[in-house]
This record gives C-alpha cells, structure tokens and sequence, in this order.
C-alpha cells in the first residue's frame, strides 16, 4: 500500500490538501472521487508532482504560450472527434511539435496514458502548462464521456480569450508609442537644446525667470547625472511593477481603476466578459457550480470582481440562487444579473452565461474604440504642454534681451 499526496477541490469550492493509501494512483483518484473530490494534482509521497524521472521533469517549470496551447486543444479535439484514440492523437501530436519543451512534455504525457493513467492525471503533472481550469475541464469531460465537446468547448474558449486579449493590447499600443515619442522629444529638448539656449543667454547677461532656471536646472541634471536619470527610471518601473503584483497595493489600485470614469467601465465590461465565458465553459462541460466559481474566481485579475465572486460562492453554498448575490454584489451589470436568473429559472445557465460572454466580447470593441477616442487627445494635450512648457521657458529671456535692446 502506498501513500499519495493530494491537491483537491471539496463540494463547496474550497481547496484541500491531504493524503491518502492506495495500491496506485487509479485507486487514489478512485478514493477522492468517492469523497466527492476533484483532484488538481497527486503525487506519491516523497515525490514532487511531475518528477517521477529526471526525464519526465524537464520542461516542468517552463510555460507555454497561450498560441500554443490554444492550437495544441484545436488540434486534439480534431482528431479525437475524427474518432482517433487518445493515445494516438496524442503520439501524432507530440511528434510534430517544434517546440523541445512542449515536445518533451507532450511524449511524458503520452508514455502517462500508455501506463494506463487517465489524460487529466498525465496533464496536471505540468501545471504551469496546463492551469487547474484546463485539467479540471479535461477531468470532467472524462467523467462524463465527452472529451472530444470539452476539447472543442476549451479550444473555443482560448481562442474567444486570445481574442479579447489582442483587443486590450492593441489599444494600448498607441498611447505607449505617443508617450514614448513624448519622452525622446523631451529628452532631446533638454539635454541638447536647452544648454545651447542656455550659452547664449548667459552671453548676453539676460536674466531668468523661475520657469526658464527649473528648465535648465533639470536639462543640467539629465546631461550630466544620466546614469542615475536611468536608473531612477528603471527603479521607478520595478516600483510600479512591484505595486501591481502586491496584494494589498494591487487591491487599492484595482478599486480605483474600477471607480476611474470610461476607465473603470472598460475593465469592468472585459472582466465581467472573462467572468461569463469561463464560468459557462466550465459549467457547460459539468463541473460542479461551486467548483466552476472557485476556478473562475481563481482566473480574474481584478480584486474587485474576484472579492465579490468570493461572497457570491459563499451564498450559493448556503443555499442562495446565483442570481440575488450577483445582483447585491454591485458590480457586475444588471443585464447579467437578469440573464443568470433568467437562465436559472430555464435551467439553461451554461448557455446564458456564453450568450452574455458573446455579448460583451461586441462592448468590448466598443469600449476599445471609446478608450482610444479618450485618450488621444489627453495624450496630445499632455505632449502639447510639456513640449510648449520648455519652449515658453527658452524665449521668455530671449524677449526680455530684446526689449532691453530696443
């Protein structure tokens, strides 16, 4: 008899830990599943997850793009609805893969099935591959006999969110490139032009006004302090990156955002968009509604949203409809409140969920274009006023030379 460490999700959501004896790892998951279990990671004791071989550890702790991922579930779900066992689907995938990590790790999971593990076991073995919302999905879809829906449903749901995510990315391009340019200009203006502006008035014994002597005065530190000038900047973006990944600070920085007019609507239509997508793909694939909210809850970012979808979990597993708590949460919008209940009434909730997922994938392009409107002229104004500040600070000597002159 062996003993076997284990990661599992109870009924109610909640994660768990444990051991457990078994005569394999079969009979371990068999046990859990008796318990009403659903097991994110099991590994024998003594024995880290993923790293029964120096073989079958490489590639372990190495991710994968999200392009990858996506194209790998495309083209399992392929093969394995054109009746292909799972097994060869994934001997064929794993032997056209280009790359030697996911190739390594793809061949570990086939050698898993080939002994006789399930697909859900050999993948949670790679975690930071495959997160617990894609093993969980697999492991729900073996339950249920349907791998090759789940499959196409997942492979659904990563593109819709690859998607999505270009969206938010390409329309933050734009103020990155403008601010950037602003930047350079800047730089140019005072460590270039400001000392020649500067030689020349001294020359002619022109006084400075306060705004001309802080000009020069900051052109002098960035030209001749540039070393710290550049570290000053690249401590100033750690800074921030260390702000966001903080729990606490990210906390207060996300319900500011969320608050921010234009801003806060356009995280909340992506969140919630994220929030609906993921929620109906797992709960159309069969996992349990208090395990669907725990992942999902798991996969936002924004605190707000997650700190809500905690408190809604908790009533549900009191006993609550999903419906009320979403709606006295007070921050996702009326339209899905009514749809969850409409869908709860129906007994169509997965469905409902993917039809608000669809909708606001549409707001989503919107919001991106009102976004961008916003910005643009924010961004020329606040180049406007720099540029023209160190301008008006150059000639206001230069006009008092002339007067005096004249």
């Amino acid at each position: 008899m062996a003993k076997f460490k284990y990661s599992a999700i109870d009924a109610n959501g909640k994660p768990v830990t444990g051991k457990i004896d078994a005569p394999n790892e079969e009979q371990a998951h068999a046990k859990l599943a008796a318990q009403r279990l659903i097991v994110s990671s099991l590994s024998p004791e003594g024995f880290s997850v993923g790293k029964k071989s120096s073989r079958k550890s490489a590639g372990y702790n190495k991710k994968i793009s999200v392009e990858q991922l996506t194209i790998f579930t495309r083209q399992l779900a392929t093969l394995l609805t054109a009746g292909l066992p799972l097994l060869r689907a994934m001997q064929i995938l794993s032997g056209q893969e280009k790359n030697p990590v996911f190739k390594t790790a793809l061949t570990n999971i086939s050698e898993n099935i080939q002994g006789g593990n399930s697909l859900s076991d050999a993948l949670s073995q790679y975690p930071r591959m495959f997160d617990r919302l894609y093993v969980n999905m697999i492991r729900a879809g073996e339950a249920g006999g349907v791998l090759d829906t789940v499959l196409d449903r997942l492979a659904m749901f990563q593109e819709k969110a690859m998607k999505i995510k270009k969206k938010v990315k390409s329309a933050m391009v734009y103020p990155v490139v403008v601010l950037s340019v602003a930047f350079i200009i800047v730089w140019v203006l005072l460590t270039f032009v400001v000392p020649s502006f500067q030689k020349m008035i001294s020359s002619q014994g022109g006084t400075m006004p306060p705004l001309t002597k802080f000009v020069m005065d900051l052109g002098d530190t960035l030209s001749q302090h540039w070393i710290l000038t550049i570290l000053v900047i690249v401590g100033a973006v750690f800074g921030i990156r260390f702000l966001f990944r903080n729990a606490k600070t990210k906390a207060v920085i996300d319900r500011i955002v969320f608050k921010l007019p234009k801003v806060g609507s356009f995280v909340q239509i992506v969140t919630v968009s994220r929030f609906a997508r993921t929620f109906g793909t797992l709960m159309s694939s069969g996992v349990p509604i208090l395990q669907a909210m725990t992942i999902t809850r798991d996969t936002l970012d924004n605190v707000v949203l997650r700190d809500a979808l905690s408190r809604v979990h908790d009533r549900v597993r009191d006993g609550d409809t999903l419906a009320q708590p979403l709606e006295q949460a007070k921050v996702f919008p009326p339209m899905v409140c009514s749809m969850v209940q409409v869908g709860e009434e129906t007994g169509q909730l997965p469905e409902m969920l993917t039809r608000v997922a669809d909708t606001y994938d549409e707001e989503v392009d919107n919001a991106v274009g009102a976004l961008t409107s916003i910005i643009e002229p924010v961004l020329i104004l606040f180049l406007a006023v720099v540029v023209g500040t160190i301008v008006v600070a150059m000639f206001m000597p230069i006009i008092t030379i002339i007067q005096k002159m004249t």
